[in-house]
């Protein structure tokens, strides 16, 4: 018992009636780099990229989105509703329990949110994956947000972009969570047999079972920088070889070199990027810039002398 922390101060401040201010948990976020101390507010404006050392934080769905829409505007789309709980699932607590927490805690009912709206003029359909809701993983109302997704790009003929983050497959379903890969695929497959362009951004950390689907079977592959993109783990790998793997092995960065990701872009760019690879591949025209008439100068009056 600490009688200077539970007795001394205490009697101070009620001496001075004066009340201990709570300070909010979240007012300041450490780089995992660095160790820099960042004000949330200013990180926030920054889209959650650390200003000195680059480093690309998670961002929440909603927060994606307004960022990549015009005017973060933006239509959600209705999901369908799947069985919370097939298998009566509990490890420490039950399953139903779990996303009742992680709802309440993210105001997502489950990992993946899907919106429609226009970049940079060009209408799209967009699928974000939230790692703050059980690690983003996937499992049957995330496979079918998917397979929403696909269809809306579909029936409203425009292209689907799709940014990834998952620890993988959801333990907690099972079977059923693995049944979503080639649901996914399926999906994907009907966006590309229509003729429209579906774009993957790869984030931080894109791995297992959706690598293993529609992670990795865009038309192009972008990823953030530094990001965590693979299907096993890296210690799992070296286990397995008996290996020490290369240095950066999985990050975006190396899998660029090795062909495994078309492009690395940072945060602030993904919106002008995306938006000039849909208007190459969708064949949009280019707009053309509007030139003002030149506006003739008026000649210099003449002034006529005043008679003597």
């Amino acid at each position: 018992m600490n009688w200077i922390t539970n007795y001394v101060r205490p009697k101070i401040s009620s001496l001075l009636g004066q009340q201990p201010r709570e300070v909010p948990e979240n007012l300041w976020i450490k780089c995992p780099e660095t160790g820099e101390m960042i004000f949330h507010k200013d990180l926030e404006a920054n889209q959650f990229v650390i200003p000195t050392s680059n480093f690309h934080m998670k961002i929440g769905a909603r927060d994606r989105l307004t960022h990549l829409f015009d005017g973060g505007v933006f239509e959600e789309i209705a999901l369908e509703k799947v069985p919370l709980d097939p298998l009566k699932f509990r490890d420490s607590k039950r399953y139903v329990d779990r996303l009742k927490d992680y709802k309440a805690k993210t105001g997502l009912e489950d990992s993946v949110l899907v919106a429609a709206g226009a970049l940079e003029g060009l209408p799209i359909v967009a699928a974000v994956q939230d790692f703050a809701f059980m690690g983003g993983s996937l499992g049957m109302a995330a496979g079918e947000a998917i397979v929403t997704a696909a269809e809306t790009a579909v029936d409203r003929k425009r292209p689907l972009v799709l940014f990834a983050g998952s620890g993988g497959a959801r333990m907690q379903e099972g079977i059923l969570s693995l049944m979503q890969l080639p649901r996914t695929t399926v999906a994907v497959e009907m966006v590309k047999d229509a003729g429209l362009p579906y774009i993957v951004v790869l984030t931080n950390p894109t791995t297992g079972g959706v690598t293993a689907s529609y992670a990795m079977l865009g038309d192009v592959h972008i990823a953030e920088p530094g990001a965590v993109i693979g299907f096993a783990g890296a210690r799992v790998i070296e286990q397995t070889i008996r290996e020490k793997l290369p240095e950066g092995f999985q990050r975006s960065e190396y899998l660029m070199e090795h062909g495994m990701v078309d492009m690395v872009v940072h945060r602030h760019e993904l919106k002008g990027t995306i938006a000039k690879l849909l208007s190459v591949l969708t064949k949009a025209p280019a707009t053309e810039p509007v030139i003002q008439p030149a506006v003739a100068a008026e000649p210099p009056a003449t002034v006529q002398p005043e008679p003597a």
